[in-house]
C-alpha cells in the first residue's frame, strides 16, 4: 500500500477503505508518512469530505494510536462532558459537582487554554495546591472515592490526533467536518467513559461561527459514538456574548463557587444546571430529563454540589478554604475600572474581543509554552442588555501592569456596542441533539 494511492483516490472523491485508513494513521503516528503527504491527504479531506464511514473509522484509529483508559476499576457509570470552547466557560467546574452529588462518576481529563479560549486546567491550577497531575490509581481512588476527579490530559492519549491537529493548524485545514468530529470524539473514546455529553458553542466566541455548522459538527459527532456504544447527547449552545460575568482563572473559580452556593448568574447558572441534568441523565440517575433537572436544582438548593467541589479539591492536594472563602483567590495587582463612553443600551459584547481582552492582561497564552497569570482577568460589571450611562463603570480590569490594562481596556471597548433599544434577549440553549434523535 503506498501513500500516494491513498492521497490521489481521496482527491478524485474515492472512499477509503478500514484497511487504508488504518494503514494512513498508523504510519503517520509512526514517522513512516512524511508532513507532506500527509498535509497533501488531510487538503484532499478538507476538499472532497468524508462518507460516515470513513468518519467513524478515522476516529476509532486515532482513539486507537495510543494508550485507551480502562476505567473499570472505577463502580458505577461513568460520563464525561465536552466543551468546543469559549470565552467564561467555567462549566466544568459546575454541572461536574451537581452530576457527582447524584452519583455520577466523572473521571475527566481536560486541558489547558490556547489563545482567547480558557482551559479547565488552568482554573483549577489557581487554586493553591491543587494537583493535575496524577498517578492512574490515586486518579482511580479519587474517584472512586468522591464520585469526581479532573486531571490534565494524559501524554498517551491519542498520539495521532496530537501529530495530525498540529498540522491541520499550519496547513489550512481546520476547519473540515470531518476532521473536526474525528478529533473530538478520538479524545473522548480514548478517554474511556460510558457516556459522552458535548457542549457545541456558536457564535462570535466559538469556532463555529453559526448554527448551521454547529448542527451538522454536533449531529456528526453523536452519530460517532452511537457507532460505538457510547450514548451520546449533543447541545448547541451560545457563545456570542462571555458566559457569566468573570473572565479569567482564579475570577472564573470565584464565579464557579457562586453559581454553586446559588449565587451565580442566571444565564450561566442555568446552562451548568441544564448541562448537569443531562449528565444526571446519562448516569443513570434519573429515569426522565425532567427529573434529573429536579435533581441538579436540588444539588445546588442543598449545598451538595458546593460540597462535593470542595472534596474533590481537597482530595486532589487543592485548599478548600480558597473555595469557601473565594475572595482569598489572588488577583494581579494592577486593577483598573473601564467606564461607558456613552449613554445607551448595550446591544453587542463580542465574546472573541472580550476574550482577547483578557489574554492582553496576561490571563490567556499565545503558545502552549506562554506563561499565564492566574490573577488576570476581566470582572463585568454590565453585559448585553444592560443600559448604562456614560461615565458609568463597564468591568473592572485585572492584570500585571498598568501597560497590560491599558491594551485590555481598547480590546474591550472595542468588543462593546451601544444602541437606543433594549435588544431581544438571545437563546441559550438552540438545541438538544439526542442519540435516538440523530
Amino acid at each position: 500500500m503506498r501513500m500516494v494511492d491513498l492521497i490521489h483516490k481521496k482527491r478524485e472523491g474515492g472512499e477509503l477503505t478500514d484497511q487504508e485508513l488504518a494503514f494512513f494513521v498508523g504510519g503517520y503516528s509512526r514517522g513512516e508518512i512524511p508532513d507532506y503527504q500527509a498535509s497533501a491527504f488531510l487538503m484532499a479531506v478538507f476538499f472532497q469530505g468524508m462518507t460516515r464511514r470513513e468518519t467513524v473509522t478515522l476516529t476509532m484509529e486515532m482513539a486507537h494510536s495510543g494508550e485507551l483508559a480502562d476505567l473499570s476499576t472505577i463502580n458505577g457509570v461513568k460520563v464525561d462532558k465536552h466543551s468546543t470552547g469559549g470565552v467564561g466557560d467555567k462549566t466544568t467546574l459546575i454541572c461536574g459537582p451537581i452530576a457527582a452529588a447524584w452519583g455520577v462518576k466523572i473521571a475527566k481529563m481536560s486541558g489547558r487554554g490556547l489563545g482567547h479560549t480558557g482551559g479547565t486546567v488552568d482554573k483549577l491550577e489557581s487554586i493553591p495546591g491543587f494537583r493535575v497531575d496524577l498517578p492512574r490509581e490515586e486518579f482511580f481512588s479519587i474517584v472512586n472515592r468522591t464520585g469526581m476527579a479532573l486531571i490534565g490530559q494524559s501524554g498517551n492519549l491519542c498520539p495521532a490526533d496530537k501529530k495530525l491537529y498540529a498540522l491541520r493548524d499550519v496547513t489550512g485545514t481546520v476547519e473540515s467536518l470531518p476532521l473536526i468530529a474525528s478529533s473530538i470524539m478520538s479524545k473522548k473514546l480514548a478517554a474511556g467513559a460510558d457516556a459522552i455529553l458535548l457542549d457545541v458553542k456558536m457564535g462570535s466566541g466559538a469556532f463555529l461561527k453559526s448554527r448551521e455548522e454547529a448542527r451538522l459538527l454536533a449531529e456528526e459527532m453523536v452519530r460517532i459514538g452511537r457507532s460505538v456504544g457510547k450514548k451520546t447527547i449533543a447541545l448547541i449552545t451560545d457563545m456570542d456574548i462571555p458566559l457569566g460575568r468573570k473572565i479569567g482563572n482564579a475570577l472564573e473559580v470565584r464565579e464557579a463557587c457562586e453559581v454553586l452556593c446559588g449565587k451565580g448568574e442566571k444565564r450561566l447558572s442555568a446552562l451548568c444546571l441544564e448541562l448537569a441534568a443531562n449528565m444526571i441523565y446519562l448516569g443513570k440517575q434519573a429515569e426522565t430529563l425532567e427529573e434529573a433537572r429536579e435533581k441538579a436544582e436540588q444539588a445546588v438548593l442543598s449545598g451538595r454540589a458546593f460540597e462535593k467541589l470542595c472534596e474533590t479539591v481537597e482530595a486532589q492536594g487543592g485548599d478548600s478554604a480558597f473555595l469557601r472563602e473565594p475572595e482569598k483567590l489572588s488577583l494581579s495587582p494592577v486593577k483598573r475600572e473601564l467606564l461607558s463612553p456613552k449613554t445607551g443600551w448595550i446591544t453587542g459584547l463580542n465574546a472573541e474581543e472580550c476574550g482577547l481582552a483578557a489574554m492582553e492582561l496576561g490571563a490567556g497564552r499565545e503558545t502552549k509554552e506562554s506563561e499565564i497569570d492566574f490573577g488576570a482577568g476581566i470582572s463585568l460589571l454590565k453585559t448585553r442588555g444592560d443600559f448604562v450611562k456614560a461615565g458609568e463603570p463597564l468591568a473592572l480590569l485585572y492584570g500585571g501592569s498598568g501597560e497590560q490594562c491599558r491594551r485590555g481596556e481598547e480590546r474591550l471597548l472595542a468588543a462593546l456596542e451601544f444602541g437606543p433599544g433594549q435588544p431581544e434577549p438571545a437563546l441559550l440553549i438552540l438545541e438538544r441533539i439526542d442519540e435516538m434523535k440523530s
